[in-house]
């Protein structure tokens, strides 16, 4: 775990931006309720006001804050270079929480010259100094990770609408593989080959109309492998979801469609397996 791969939105610059918010608001509130840092000291050392005390308080603070931001800058340039592991992340946040307890521990010795020991001292910063980031870097950390897991099941679920509606589009391109027409399965009924064209009959408003397309049925079968189109003859590829009835006369067999006007599509010996093939398949799934 502590050896994998940093995950990428603990360095997003967004989500360090918003550390570096929530994590200022949370010093502010925690350190003026909590009042660590010889801040009570001070307000009696220079006879200062709650009002006076609190701008101070929040300055210092700020200023200690300053520690994250540079270290979140330095962070995010060095991650868009190379990838960092969860390990060096987690050392690195204790960097910074020991960072910020010299700077204040340096402050109550010099500022409010703190009799006690620098050592008894520091102990105190890193205390408070923990609590005032880790707190916040463990909640955004939770936060960020629960919100990326929403982003790729949104991601999944968009790619899958998107899959589903190509699925439901029957595209047609030409001889160089550009595409020039595109029909809903729906309303798409068959190909019709026509020397170096093929004829597309489909359904529009009712009605069954054509459209001419330069390209070879040979050309069309293999685009169009998977879709629900199929050759059913040397002159034909039909719209299987469309085919109504599947009948036998004499030798041949013959596929009525569903559409507007009587339509009937023959079926050549060749493609008659295939077709048997994809009638029971389609016996058995409908």
């Amino acid at each position: 775990m502590f050896n994998t791969p940093l995950p990428k939105y603990l360095t997003d610059k967004k989500n360090i931006v918003r550390l570096i918010v929530l994590t200022a608001l949370f010093a502010v509130v925690f350190i003026n309720i909590y009042a660590p840092f010889g801040l009570k000291e001070l307000k009696t050392l220079y006879k200062l006001t709650e009002f006076e005390i609190l701008g101070l308080s929040t300055l210092i603070i700020l200023t200690g804050v300053l520690v994250v931001v540079i270290s979140r800058m330095i962070m995010y340039r060095i991650s868009r270079r190379k990838n960092l592991l969860v390990w060096q992340y987690i050392l690195w946040a204790f960097a910074e929480a020991f960072a910020m307890a010299v700077f204040y521990t340096l402050f109550e010795k010099l500022f409010l010259h703190d009799p006690r020991c620098i050592l008894d001292l520091l102990k105190t910063s890193a205390k408070n100094t923990a609590l005032v980031l880790f707190i916040p870097y463990s909640v955004l950390w939770l936060y960020f990770s629960w919100q990326d897991k929403k982003n790729e099941l949104q991601k999944l679920a968009n790619s899958q609408v998107e899959v589903e509606a190509s699925k439901k589009m029957i595209p047609l391109h030409d001889e160089k593989g550009v595409l020039r027409f595109s029909v809903k399965a729906e309303h798409f009924l068959y190909i019709e080959s026509a020397d170096n064209y093929v004829n597309i009959y489909y359904i529009d408003k009712g009605k069954v109309a054509r459209f001419t397309l330069r390209n070879s049925i040979k050309n069309l079968e293999s685009l169009l492998k998977n879709a629900e189109v199929i050759r059913c003859h040397r002159s034909f590829m039909v719209n299987f979801e469309k085919v109504k009835i599947l009948r036998k006369d004499k030798n041949e067999l013959i596929l009525e469609l569903d559409s507007p006007k009587k339509i009937e599509i023959p079926v050549s010996k060749t493609y008659a397996q295939s077709v048997m093939e994809t009638f029971t398949r389609y016996s058995l799934s409908h």
